[in-house]
Order: structure tokens, then sequence, then C-alpha cells
């Protein structure tokens, strides 16, 4: 089994920002993850990250907020995107 893309939607808002999010389903987790899903939601502007939430191998589940990258506790997709939408929510309340 390859990887399955489950989910996608990008949007572009009026002033510029980017909100991209990305998930697909993985035949064997991607370590040190231990769950079977491989995702990346990305929200910023071209060349400029503000929020960031991914896996990749090596580094496992975490999240960048700013120039800060720290680990993220993964529990499920829904928790995964409340907790992606609050972090935008507040870089938008700081960010202007």
């Amino acid at each position: 089994m390859k990887a399955e893309l489950i989910f996608r939607e990008k949007r572009v808002e009026a002033g510029g920002a980017i909100m991209e999010m990305k998930i697909w389903r993985v035949p064997e987790p991607v370590p040190p993850s231990t769950h079977r899903l491989r995702y990346s939601l990305f929200f910023g502007y071209p060349g400029r990250r503000l929020v960031g939430f991914d896996n990749e191998r090596g580094k496992g589940d975490h999240m960048h907020i700013g120039e800060d990258e720290q680990p993220y506790r993964f529990v499920s997709v829904e928790q995964l995107m409340i907790d992606f939408l609050n972090a935008v929510a507040e870089s938008e309340t700081k960010n202007g």
C-alpha cells in the first residue's frame, strides 16, 4: 500500500496568507511517530512560515510557531486540526 491522501485543503486569504493542510494514511508509521498518518499543516506567506505542524522521519510529530520548533503530542486528526487552527488564530492576533 502506498501513501493515500485522505485530506487536502488550500486557502489563500485576501492579504496573501496561505493555509494548506495535507494528511496521508501511510502503510507504516513515520519514525519515531507511532500512528499511521503523515501530515503537513502550514500557515504563513510565501517563504515565511508562521505556524506549521508536521511529522517527518527522524523528528516525529512537532510544530513550528514562528521560529520556534517544539514536539507535538499527536492524539487524533480531530485534535490536530483543533490545535493547528487555534495556533493559526493566535498567530493572526499577534501578527495582525
